[in-house]
């Protein structure tokens, strides 16, 4: 009896409504690159691959317990405070979050500088618990804030990973380009570094997945 209870709650929590809360905003729900959410973070720390990576693992631990609480306490919320108490849940993570790098990862926190704060008001976090959180119960709120924030992130990591390759001949601070190449004349490309070039990558990953599904073509 035991076991069927077990194999039934198994079936619900990762049933396949449940999964498409975590491989939708990977495509075509995708935050950046399909509703063109958060876009300021991904023009201003993607320069680096590592502090793109720091910045999507701590969008990923905000937004998926800021979900949870809020989904937790959704039922004592004075609707007219809402959007106050859900600014307190994300500042109180956030500042978990930014003590934790500066403690373990202290230079990567000192070049993300201002930025982890401004996960404060990132519209993806807002949105997703205003519009998902406050409405469902812990374990579909935890898969969508866990879902949209790895959407918001792979699109942080590859546009890192372009601009940090091309504009400085490196990965995560390692030279990936061989030094013969730059004795037969090539040259890092110093405008991949700049911000213009951060919006054009991300605006060719999105003209990429709308070429790719033409369903999206009609979203603005």
């Amino acid at each position: 009896m035991s076991q069927i209870k077990d194999n039934a709650l198994k079936e619900e929590l990762f049933s396949s409504k449940n999964m498409k809360l975590l491989s939708n905003p990977l495509g075509k729900d995708n935050p950046i690159s399909v509703q063109v959410l958060g876009i300021c973070s991904v023009l201003a720390i993607t320069v680096q691959l590592k502090t793109s990576l720091v910045m999507a693992i701590s969008v990923v631990v905000v937004m998926g317990f800021a979900n949870v609480i809020i989904s937790l306490l959704r039922k004592t919320i004075p609707p007219r405070i809402r959007i106050i108490v859900q600014l307190t849940v994300i500042a109180s993570l956030v500042i978990l979050v930014d003590q934790v790098l500066k403690a373990f990862v202290y230079d990567v926190s000192r070049q993300l500088s201002v930025f982890v704060g401004l996960i404060i008001t990132n519209c993806i976090i807002m949105g997703r618990l205003e519009a998902f959180a406050l409405n469902n119960k812990v374990w579909p709120s935890f898969l969508d804030g866990i879902g949209n924030a790895a959407g918001y992130g792979w699109v942080l990591l590859a546009v890192g990973f372009f601009r940090e390759l091309l504009g400085s001949g490196t990965l995560m601070g390692y030279q990936v380009i061989p030094e013969k190449f730059y004795e037969l004349g090539y040259v890092n490309n110093g405008f991949m570094i700049l911000p213009p070039m951060a919006l054009i990558t991300v605006g060719i990953i999105i003209w990429v997945q709308r070429h790719r599904d033409r369903s999206l073509v009609d979203i603005s």
